[in-house]
């Protein structure tokens, strides 16, 4: 039963994935590019529409104190810029963990660090969690492990890192399964980002006791007692 239509930023009707990829125009900017999703009412948002705002992560983590990227993540879902799903939760998740690295102890230059978080995750397109078989949420860890350690195609150790982070996040939420979801996902993978960067760097940030969703009314697509985030769960 569909609880909340709420997923086209146009008209809020469901969206609809096809088989094939098709020739778009955004609503919002009309750009015309390639994609498979658009809503039941045939409108489509291209990712630069749909993180419109995003700008407004960086305010936020700068002037954060706390060294639980959960908690960091909380505050920037609130935004208006992020909305129940879509591509900004590529830049949120690691965002939220470069904060909390830095107000941890971790040694990196916070303000460059997050620029070039966005630089990257406005790279990782949307819906890659069911066509291309690795969530953007994964991948923001992965991108965080090469921003700590200036990671790239070319590094040993730190290459391994990267692609491990990567790996955790996307085993974790195939063990749960679809559809989709930013928000459990989101979290599933800053908790497994918290516990690799203890083990690997040494810096650690902190995790909450217990973790209770908020958006389960307002998800279609909610898995209900699967999720290990859902109320009703002990």
């Amino acid at each position: 039963m569909q609880k909340n239509n709420d997923e086209c930023l146009i008209c809020k009707e469901r969206l609809v994935y096809l088989e094939k990829a098709e020739q778009m125009e955004c609503a919002l900017c009309h750009k015309i590019e390639t994609s498979n999703c658009r809503c039941a009412s045939g409108h489509y948002v291209c990712s630069e529409c749909h993180m419109k705002g995003i700008d407004s992560f960086l305010g936020v983590c700068l002037s954060e104190t706390s060294k639980n990227p959960y908690d960091i993540l909380l505050k920037l879902m609130t935004l208006p810029s992020c909305h129940m799903h879509g591509p900004e939760h590529h830049i949120l998740v690691g965002s939220s963990l470069l904060t909390a690295y830095k107000n941890a102890g971790g040694g990196i230059d916070l303000q460059k660090a997050l620029l070039e978080m966005q630089s990257r995750g406005r790279q990782v397109p949307g819906s890659i969690c069911g066509l291309w078989g690795s969530c953007g949420a994964a991948v923001s860890t992965g991108i965080t492990v090469s921003i700590i350690t200036g990671a790239s195609p070319l590094s040993e150790e730190s290459w391994g890192w990267c692609n491990e982070m990567t790996s955790r996040v996307l085993a974790h939420e195939a063990k749960i399964g679809g559809p989709r979801c930013c928000k459990r996902n989101s979290t599933i993978a800053v908790l497994e980002a918290t516990d690799f960067i203890r083990e690997k760097f040494d810096v650690r940030m902190e995790k909450p006791e217990k973790i209770i969703c908020g958006y389960t009314a307002k998800n279609n697509q909610c898995i209900g007692l699967r999720c290990p985030f859902n109320p009703q769960n002990p």
